[in-house]
């Protein structure tokens, strides 16, 4: 076993000589490597870190959730002409099922309303989201207050002009939160008394809660009518965690479709959306492009793979005649095998070390520039980085590593004189 080691130790030791005593050689196929590396992990990094911002955006919500509409967040069997014809949920809906669902955790009636401005004496801030709720909807998202409180059941009911601020909006209207508390704003043309701030959240793919409102959806009811189409209304559901998803869903559908008055023969007329089928979308579409970005690195890694078993080649020829007096002194083939295969392992994990510091500079000047998205460099990716870096050198120098092994010393000597 010491011996073993020693072969090791005395390998290593040649192949680092050969690098430092090669500097531009050394150079060159560090940079194929490098170049590899930083396009591989950082494709890897980018992904990770998109992944991340948008499972941070629905973090609040539970997979559980359950978003009852008249359209399908995903793929649909039924033809488009059709489910167009299909009745929007109502206010009525989400009296009833919030009266006759059992094992229900929460509901919320919500409308998406277009962007608007929000006015405080001089000051405004333009296309700001509307969120039209009812006040159960504080308990299903999870939202986190700053300053104040969510309006209540009975302001939500009787459609109070109250209102609670994103952080930001409060920021920009009245230069802290702290300040908001209790001062009218106007939207919609009608004043509103602020009640509460929520916490400051951070941007996701350019949407957050720092930059809504949230009020009664009630007074957008009263404004717009109570069955619009055009507010795409959603009654959103949260069942009690000790119960299974898929008897609630059947509990849910059998209640809407006696609600609705259909006949047995009849398809339900309305679709029921599970934030876990939009989480698990995610997780397939960044599965893709986990795959097709790391094939597209695959080809630099490639490039870098093949300029050290060409550098590795051309060191052989240089090193025939050392390799001779090497092989002749008693050196085994095991010893120059290691010498090369070496040289070639330290060139690639070196270049990829230095792809990876790269990926990691990037990331943080990147930060810096988009606010509060964080690009992600993760402890496996970096150890991905490393492994791989090495398999490629160790691809890379195996044929000259071999090649340089079965040499003849007497050959070998005569052919480098």
């Amino acid at each position: 076993m010491i011996i073993y080691l020693r072969v090791l130790k005395e390998s290593f030791n040649f192949a680092l000589n050969a690098l430092t005593n090669n500097k531009l050689r050394t150079f060159l196929s560090l940079l194929g490597v490098t170049i590899g590396i930083f396009s591989f992990i950082a494709v890897l990094a980018a992904v990770d870190s998109l992944k991340s911002e948008i499972k941070g955006t629905i973090s609040g919500l539970d997979n559980s959730t359950i978003y009852l509409g008249n359209f399908s967040f995903g793929p649909t069997e039924i033809p488009r002409w059709k489910w167009e014809q299909f009745p929007v949920t109502t206010y009525e809906e989400y009296q009833y099922l919030k009266k006759s669902m059992p094992e229900l955790e929460a509901i919320s009636y919500t409308l998406n309303v277009g962007n608007e401005t929000i006015k405080f004496e001089d000051k405004s801030v333009e296309n700001v989201n509307i969120g039209a709720i009812t006040h159960e909807y504080y308990d299903i998202e999870d939202l986190q207050l700053e300053e104040g409180r969510f309006f209540n059941e009975l302001e939500s009911s009787n459609g109070n002009h109250v209102i609670v601020l994103g952080y930001e909006i409060a920021n920009s209207l009245f230069n802290s939160p702290q300040r908001a508390m209790g001062k009218t704003v106007r939207l919609y043309g009608q004043k509103f008394t602020v009640i509460g701030v929520l916490k400051k959240e951070g941007f996701a793919l350019g949407d957050s809660k720092d930059t809504a409102v949230y009020l009664s959806v009630n007074i957008i009811r009263k404004m717009f009518g109570t069955n619009n189409r055009n507010l795409f209304p959603f009654i959103i559901l949260k069942p009690d965690s000790e119960i299974d998803n898929a008897e609630f869903i059947a509990m849910l559908k059998q209640k809407m479709r006696l609600k609705r008055g259909l006949k047995a023969e009849e398809i339900d007329n309305f679709f029921v959306n599970q934030l876990q089928g939009f989480s698990d979308a995610i997780d397939n579409i960044m599965g893709t492009m986990n795959v097709i970005g790391m094939i597209i690195s695959l080809f630099s890694l490639l490039v870098g793979g093949f300029g050290i078993a060409n550098i590795m080649f051309v060191s052989v020829k240089e090193r025939t005649n050392l390799i001779g007096i090497q092989k002749s002194l008693g050196a085994k083939r095991k010893f120059i095998l290691y010498q090369f295969l070496f040289e070639a392992m330290i060139l690639a994990i070196i270049g990829g070390i230095i792809g990876l510091f790269l990926v990691f500079v990037i990331s943080i000047i990147a930060s810096q520039f988009t606010g509060d998205f964080e690009f992600v460099l993760s402890g496996w990716n970096m150890f991905l980085g490393t492994a791989i870096a090495a398999i490629i050198g160790l691809i890379s120098g195996i044929l000259p590593a071999i090649k340089a092994s079965k040499l003849d010393p007497v050959e070998a000597i005569r052919t480098g004189m």
